[in-house]
């Protein structure tokens, strides 16, 4: 696969986590249940954090849920954010509570002398900061009389004004610890502002389609923006924000990441035919029964499931295990090599256990 080349940025510290420069590219999301419910919370978190996500960013709209912030954090073994909004002493009490970073949103937190005392609290502790404008909290109105892909351009150029303002006070207080995300539901002008803003900065990016939808809709316009930008080299962290599962977040954004070579995988990859009129056994039902017993494995292992003789053969070959499907049956390879021959009813299990063997082999 052609390697990808990364856009140059500085990079900042959250933790003990590098984000920017050569550092490898993060996948965050964002818990979905009340931040002072503790247990629930924590819950959450390490469920999140077992699934690959490296960054979580939890909600803090009260002083209940700031008060939470240091049990979770004692209990947690992943990097937290806190999501700040309309009060800038939620983003004081988290970083007191000790918050790896917070978000600020500009369209929210105008006040310099607020922004200011953040910045010192957060040079005091260590915090890192993501500033993150959102197209739906600029109050500015675009002119409805222009041409519509005028109005695109004034709304990308609106966003970066107001992000170029906003960091402007943090380098005037000589803070630079910082992250950069501009977040809108249109991929394409997703992609238009972060081009704009990548060309203007060299902060690290955080990359994300906000209110991108239901899962289906929203996997597919996330990785279409995300997937354009990684792919010039644009992007240093990433969301993909679903109306779904936060775990679903974290499996969509790992497999946009490996599907760009921009991160090694640590689990299985699946390969599955789409499946035709040649198709005699159930391939569905077999690759989605084969992609839930693989979430129990941790380890790099290709597995491919094919529905015929036409590219099931080839692509036997290339996975370390596959299954080829013919007529109420199905043969059985590991590395190109026929190894059994199964009934329908019980192909999944023999190919379970041919992975077992396989992975138990030195």
């Amino acid at each position: 696969m052609p390697q990808t080349v990364r856009r140059p940025t500085r990079t900042i510290r959250v933790g003990s986590l590098k984000i920017g420069g050569n550092a490898p590219i993060t996948v965050q999301s964002m818990t979905n249940v009340f931040t002072h419910e503790i247990d629930r919370c924590v819950a959450q978190i390490q469920s999140l954090a077992e699934r690959g996500c490296e960054l979580v960013r939890v909600a803090v709209p009260t002083p209940k849920d700031t008060a939470a912030l240091p049990e979770i954090l004692k209990q947690v073994t992943v990097l937290i954010i806190a999501d700040v909004h309309f009060h800038y002493a939620r983003a004081l009490e988290a970083i007191e509570a000790g918050v790896h970073k917070i978000r600020l949103n500009p369209g929210n937190i105008q006040d310099r002398r607020q922004v200011e005392e953040v910045i010192a609290a957060c040079r005091d502790k260590g915090t890192a900061i993501r500033i993150g404008v959102n197209e739906g909290s600029i109050r500015e109105r675009i002119d409805p009389r222009r041409k519509k892909e005028e109005r695109e351009q004034d709304l990308v150029d609106l966003m970066v004004k107001k992000l170029a303002e906003y960091v402007q006070i943090f380098e005037d207080n000589g803070f630079e610890n910082l992250v950069l995300s501009a977040k809108c539901h249109d991929a394409a002008r997703c992609i238009a502002v972060n081009r704009a803003i990548s060309r203007r900065f060299d902060y690290p990016l955080h990359l994300g389609v906000t209110h991108a939808g239901t899962v289906q809709t929203g996997a597919v316009r996330s990785a279409a923006a995300l997937g354009a930008l990684l792919a010039e080299g644009i992007g240093d962290t990433i969301r993909v924000s679903l109306a779904g599962d936060p775990l679903t977040e974290v499996e969509v954004g790992r497999e946009i990441l490996y599907s760009l070579g921009l991160r090694e995988r640590t689990g299985p990859e699946l390969i599955a035919c789409p499946t035709c009129g040649r198709t005699e056994i159930d391939l569905i039902g077999m690759a989605n029964r084969v992609q839930e017993a693989l979430r129990d494995i941790h380890r790099p292992i290709t597995v491919a499931v094919m529905g015929c003789v036409v590219n099931g053969p080839g692509e036997a070959e290339d996975a370390d295990v596959a299954l080829c499907g013919g007529k109420d049956k199905a043969m059985i390879y590991c590395r190109g090599k026929k190894v059994a021959t199964a009934a329908a009813e019980n192909a999944v299990e023999v190919l379970m256990e041919q992975i077992k063997v396989f992975l138990e082999k030195p």
